[in-house]
């Protein structure tokens, strides 16, 4: 059988992608091990916590940026650093099947830069959410709002694939509702944080970048500008 006519059975993962899980799962691996005395000596259980410390989005730091007009780079690093730090390998884990999931299908369409592009912009989105609409006293980590907007990209696409095909756009919001609604539940048996709220500011961010950074998008955007 000729190599030419060859088609493999599930279509390879953006190397954007594999590098952003690779760059994840790197870093819960160091934690988790250093916690179990397997690499990095005694002071490596504490190498979590110090990541915390040094690079979780604080709300508190930022108001403080704000009021006396100093931005920092350790703190202002914060921003695009916390997605990268997470509480535990489960949630680490998780993260990663979503940027497997969500990171392909956007990488696929819109390219691997575009896709880091908007994760890391809606982790931003996340954090400045997080931040305005409530008043936290927990530092933010993890990387579901920079997810969420891989989940907005995701959601923006079957939105515009819906309007060519003169179907309801509104279908295309199925999936956040979804997931918005998970997230209720378990707040209510559970217990929880509002960590939703950074997560529906990423959506929001990744969904509106989404007219920008899509094939032609910036095109579109300045000849609406020109026509109006």
């Amino acid at each position: 059988m000729s190599s030419d006519n060859y088609t493999p059975a599930v279509n390879p993962l953006p190397p954007a992608v594999v590098a952003l899980v690779l760059f994840i799962m790197g870093i819960e691996l160091a934690f988790s091990l250093g916690a179990r005395g397997l690499v990095g000596g005694p002071e490596a259980v504490g190498w979590r916590l110090s990541a915390i410390q040094a690079y979780a989005f604080s709300a508190d730091i930022l108001n403080w940026m704000i009021e006396v007009g100093r931005w920092p780079a350790e703190h202002v690093i914060r921003f695009v650093t916390y997605p990268f730090v997470h509480g535990s390998f489960t949630q680490a884990l998780f993260v990663c099947v979503f940027v497997l999931a969500m990171g392909k299908m956007v990488g696929e369409v819109f390219g691997g830069f575009q896709m880091l592009l908007i994760f890391v912009l809606s982790g931003v989105g996340g954090a400045l959410a997080y931040t305005v609409f409530l008043d936290p006293r927990f530092p933010l980590i993890g990387g579901f709002p920079p997810v969420y907007g891989l989940i907005g990209a995701f959601t923006w696409l079957l939105w515009r694939r819906l309007s060519l095909v003169g179907e309801n756009q509104g279908r295309a919001f199925n999936l956040i509702a979804v997931l918005m609604g998970i997230q209720l539940l378990f707040g209510l048996l559970f217990g929880g944080t509002s960590d939703w709220v950074a997560d529906l500011g990423g959506f929001a961010t990744g969904f509106g970048l989404s007219f920008l950074v899509a094939p032609g998008g910036w095109a579109r955007l300045v000849s609406r500008l020109r026509r109006d």
